[in-house]
């Protein structure tokens, strides 16, 4: 699947998304509008139409009583005087109510039926309304509704002896009706309106948003999609001050290390053929000198004699030795080329390894005629390595200098301690290093042109240098013109946490 076609389906996902919240939203809109609108609307008549009870009580009941003096209510005047009232604002609803707040009488409840309970009013409002004289927005009990709340307006009034309220509910059942209808009429225009904007300004809108939200996310793609067609080489530029920073700096990371990983299998790669053409050059020579000897032997065996025969197996042995050494060069470098050794970190004194190391070259330096020195300090601090590795270095260096070295030379052993590292040198009075060559002894299969055809294969001081970088070390030749060689390395003291 292509990254446009991923692309394009992500920004329909986000579409829809924004369609959809906008939608609720707008319906949330709608709905929050209806309420507080109609809140508004009940507070704004409820005070408008604060005094119409007390009014009424002024204006009606000066000389007609709407309740006798034997406590009964005065129908025809009480109706007389709601139809009138009624006639002009049909959405109010006039109650009588005696002092504990039962309606007496009202003609839009039917008082003639015979199971009839005249409902009572709920009178901590209605105190409440009187105490804050009509200003503050108080619901009542809708006596037609028991259970429902309605804007109101009430005053206390006292007739032959008998007390109680006129209380008038501001919107009734014929207001509520009509309202209904009409705002039922008013929601689905509204609707319709609100829908057709929404959706006109909400794709506008989403498009821009998407379209501006995602653009880094389309450079992401791109990258991705041009790395994955083969161009190692592209980035996304700016990665860092993009919206999408983190996995733009992630991308770049990540084809970096991709980049440099391929990189190292090809290496790899490069250094298996090579080795293998080298292990087959180098295995040729004593393999082939063992086989001669072998059927020299075989053939020439009731020829010889001991001395000749002796001389043969001295040359077979010579070459297995060689050949033997030259496996274990070849494997230990390949382990370390791999990275397949981790160095084992300890503290030890590097002058009791050179001085082992000194005692056991002793056999082959009296054999060769060479004088092997030894300078150590009297200081001598810890050091802090892998002991097998760096005392496997040491012996490549010794090889390589006792190899150069000629009869009745000398090769030094020096160690010099200092504040932070200690110094290990060896040095050789052999012919030294062609100008130019210093780099490039420590790279495998190559050796010091002397003029002298020397045994190996190149492999000792690329194995050295390995092993420093293990230890995040270097080493370092100096070689004067026909003063021989000098190698060093330093490696750091150990201090104790």
């Amino acid at each position: 699947m292509s990254s446009a076609t991923i692309s394009d389906k992500l920004v329909r996902k986000l579409l829809l998304a924004f369609l959809a919240i906008l939608l609720l939203a707008g319906t949330c809109y709608m709905a929050a509008t209806h309420y507080f609108a109609q809140q508004y609307h009940d507070e704004v008549t409820q005070k408008l139409h604060a005094n119409l009870a007390s009014d009424l009580i002024g204006e009606k009941f000066t000389n007609l009583r709407p309740i006798d003096s034997t406590g009964a209510v005065n129908k025809e005047v009480f109706g007389d005087i709601m139809h009138d009232m009624m006639a002009v604002n049909r959405a109010i609803e006039v109650y009588l109510l005696n002092a504990e707040g039962e309606v007496q009488y009202s003609v839009v409840l039917d008082h003639e039926a015979g199971d009839y309970v005249a409902p009572t009013v709920d009178l901590d409002p209605v105190n409440e309304f009187l105490a804050a004289g009509g200003k503050e927005y108080i619901l009542g009990d809708d006596p037609r509704n028991p259970g429902r709340k309605k804007i109101f307006s009430a005053a206390p009034f006292e007739s032959e002896g008998q007390r109680g309220f006129i209380y008038i509910i501001l919107a009734g059942e014929d207001y509520a009706a009509a309202g209904a209808g009409i705002f039922g009429s008013y929601a689905s225009k509204l609707a319709l309106g609100v829908f057709g904007l929404t959706l006109l300004f909400t794709l506008l809108l989403a498009f821009l948003s998407v379209w501006y939200l995602t653009r880094n996310l389309r450079k992401l793609a791109v990258a991705t999609q041009r790395f994955s067609q083969g161009d190692l080489d592209y980035r996304i530029p700016e990665a860092e001050k993009s919206d999408l920073a983190g996995i733009s700096t992630t991308f770049n990371r990540m084809a970096d290390t991709i980049v440099a990983d391929m990189d190292k299998i090809k290496s790899l790669e490069n250094h298996r053929r090579e080795l293998i053409a080298n292990i087959s050059h180098d295995l040729r020579t004593p393999l082939s000198i063992i086989q001669g000897y072998i059927e020299t032997l075989q053939m020439k065996d009731a020829e010889l004699d001991a001395a000749e025969r002796e001389v043969y197996l001295n040359k077979i042995n010579t070459s297995g030795i060689r050949l033997s050494k030259l496996v274990a060069q070849l494997f230990e470098y390949s382990r370390l080329e791999a990275k397949q050794i981790e160095p084992v970190m300890e503290p030890f004194l590097l002058s009791e390894l050179l001085n082992d190391i000194h005692r056991d070259y002793q056999v082959l330096a009296k054999k060769k005629d060479v004088q092997l020195a030894l300078e150590i300090p009297e200081q001598d601090p810890l050091v802090f390595a892998d002991i097998s590795l760096v005392e496997r270095a040491i012996q490549n260096l010794m090889d390589n200098a006792m190899k150069f070295t000629p009869d009745g030379g000398v090769v030094r052993m020096r160690l010099k301690s200092g504040k932070e590292a200690v110094e290990v040198c060896i040095a050789d009075s052999g012919p030294g290093i062609a100008p130019g060559q210093e780099a490039l002894i420590f790279e495998r299969y190559r050796q010091s042109k002397t003029g002298k055809e020397k045994e190996g294969a190149g492999l000792g001081l690329a194995i050295v240098r390995k092993i420093m970088e293990l230890h995040n070390a270097t080493i370092k030749v100096l070689s004067p013109p026909e003063q021989g060689a000098s190698f060093s390395f330093s490696l750091p003291v150990f201090q104790p946490a």
